[in-house]
């Protein structure tokens, strides 16, 4: 008795005699049919493939004598093709991505991590400091538009910004600079 998870009994020598047999007759006329309405050369010997794993399937279709061996080989490649045309119809575009392409959404977290690290820098200014460079580089005013805004000369923002600038280079430069463990105060390194 043959269940569902039991493996199919091998079929017969003289089924696979005659897919040969049909595979020499008729297989570079139905590669060539193939590859003539697929356009591609390697679809086309899918379909072949598929045609024959059918005709296998369905032996004894071609040996009851009805009806040409080469017409019913060629209707199946042909509704194999169509069948594929209709289900890649059917599902949406695949996206061939390429190692090398940049992905279609970047990531964020780099831009986020960046802001993050500015907005505590800037916490470490000067509040006049912080305000000037608000107006110029946020806000993108000019040195004239800044000073009104902020009520001070041009020559202040300019100064201003040039301190706020400086001071932003040196909290930079302590993010970057590997921190050194303090030793307690009277602690002696100790050589072995």
């Amino acid at each position: 008795m043959a269940g569902p998870l039991r493996p199919r009994a091998r079929r017969g020598g003289a089924e696979e005699a005659l897919i040969r047999t049909l595979y020499e007759e008729h297989g570079n006329a139905l590669l060539s049919y193939a590859t003539r309405i697929t356009g591609d050369r390697a679809t086309a010997e899918d379909v072949v493939q598929e045609t024959f794993i059918r005709a296998w399937r369905h032996a004894d279709a071609m040996v009851n004598g009805k009806g040409s061996v080469r017409g019913w080989l060629l209707t199946v490649a042909r509704n194999i093709v169509i069948d594929r045309a209709r289900a890649k119809a059917s599902r949406p575009r695949e996206v061939s991505g390429s190692p090398a392409a940049p992905p279609a959404v970047r990531d964020h977290a780099d831009s986020v991590v960046d802001s993050m690290t500015v907005l505590a820098a800037l916490d470490q200014l000067k509040p006049e400091h912080r305000d000037v460079l608000h107006e110029l580089y946020y806000r993108e005013q000019s040195v004239a538009e800044a000073a009104d805004t902020l009520g001070i000369p041009a020559g202040t923002v300019k100064s201003r910004s040039h301190y706020a600038l400086r001071a932003l280079r040196e909290v930079f430069a302590q993010e970057i600079r590997p921190r050194r463990p303090r030793r307690p105060a009277g602690a002696e390194e100790v050589v072995a």
